[in-house]
């Protein structure tokens, strides 16, 4: 039977746009109360609010950059009492910065992508993980991609990036297998999100380019798949979670109509 997402208390990173904020909806929509960290927290506001007047959702907003631990633990630090025993935490904030060979990369884009994606991830965990083993129950998404299976040309530091995730969530699984904590990853090839404007630094034209002629995922799609997995029964954790569009093949197979 699956396990109910009523009143489970869900930390959400990177929830402002893309597959956090549809996570956040997906949860909302279960009963679910949110936790929503962003660094843009004009966005967190106006998703918190819609979240409330559509679904009656209780959730907190706080301005979190992941790349700073000093900021993940104020942040960790200022949940109310009532909100500190986290059920489920999505690390979901994430990001690629450039596409280029590596002779041709930019040190500052592979500082943002490994402090981010990986180091980002690696903060709010330690920061979460020591409760839910105290508490004896809970669950962490990694938001990994095709991307840490499968280098794709220019991706490089951004591949490695999601290896990371990838390896780090395997590890993370090994050394709670004692306890009942479930830690799981979900894997999405190409999903229409804010991704390639952030990597094209905001170049619309640019980042347009990558999607046409796909019919791409939606973050809708990833979110459903994630909520898959935390209402698996107690006895069983998906490992992890492969999901893409049934035009792509591999990280560089993929099927474009004219």
């Amino acid at each position: 039977m699956a396990e109910s997402l009523k009143d489970k208390i869900v930390f959400i990173t990177g929830a402002s746009s893309g597959i956090g904020k549809s996570c956040a909806r997906e949860f909302a929509a279960e009963g679910s109360k949110l936790i929503l960290t962003a660094r843009r927290i004009d966005r967190l506001k106006i998703l918190s609010e819609s979240l409330k007047e559509k679904y009656n959702t209780k959730s907190i907003i706080f301005k979190l950059d992941v790349m700073d631990n000093k900021n993940v633990q104020r942040v960790v630090s200022e949940f109310p009492e009532e909100w500190q025993s986290v059920d489920i935490l999505i690390n979901n904030a994430g990001l690629s910065q450039g596409l280029a060979k590596v002779q041709d990369g930019l040190l500052e884009d592979w500082e943002i992508m490994l402090d981010t994606n990986v180091k980002g991830l690696l903060y709010v965990t330690r920061e979460i993980l020591p409760g839910m083993i105290k508490r004896g129950r809970g669950h962490i998404i990694n938001i990994c991609s095709i991307a840490g299976y499968q280098v794709y040309p220019r991706g490089n530091v951004y591949c490695a990036s999601k290896y990371a995730v990838r390896a780090l969530t395997e590890g993370m699984q090994i050394d709670v297998v004692d306890t009942p904590i479930r830690v799981s990853s979900v894997s999405p090839g190409m999903v229409e999100t804010e991704f390639s404007l952030v990597r094209f630094k905001w170049d619309e034209e640019k980042a347009a380019k990558v999607y046409k002629g796909i019919d791409a995922l939606t973050p809708d799609d990833v979110a459903e798949a994630v909520v898959f997995c935390t209402t698996r029964p107690a006895h069983v954790n998906i490992n992890e979670l492969i999901i893409m569009p049934t035009t792509q093949a591999s990280a560089h197979v993929i099927h474009k109509r004219p």
